[in-house]
């Protein structure tokens, strides 16, 4: 299944060729209002674990486990993926996530399990 999908910091402005924006992140990011961060959804339930996340600490040498973890944690969450996918469906989607490094993140894990499995 092809699809048009992106991944952009939520501190980046909106901009017209961003489709449904939909973050990604369990806490809302600092600074951003819910007017200017522009969503079509805010699907908290697709983030990773607390546990998980704490445990990453956004550490690129723990990416390739923390990708695995988390995709076995989205393999469990068939509600919130199929969400994310129905959206999808529909046109471009761009995940918004609020971490600084714009690498390893769980915005970008979560674009690369959806390409992955279609």
């Amino acid at each position: 299944m092809a699809f048009d999908l992106k991944v952009k910091r939520i501190y980046e402005p909106p901009a017209p060729d961003d489709g449904q924006r939909v973050l990604v992140d369990r806490i809302w990011p600092r600074g951003i209002s819910k007017k200017d961060a522009a969503l079509a959804l805010w699907l908290k339930d697709i983030a990773p674990s607390d546990e998980l996340r704490k445990w990453f600490g956004h550490e690129p040498a723990r990416w390739a486990e923390f990708q695995e973890r988390y995709g076995v944690e989205l393999d469990g969450n068939g509600e919130a993926v199929s969400e994310l996918r129905g959206l999808i469906s529909h046109g471009k989607v761009t995940l918004l996530y609020g971490a600084h490094d714009e690498a390893h993140n769980n915005a970008v894990a979560l674009a690369g399990y959806l390409v992955e499995r279609g």
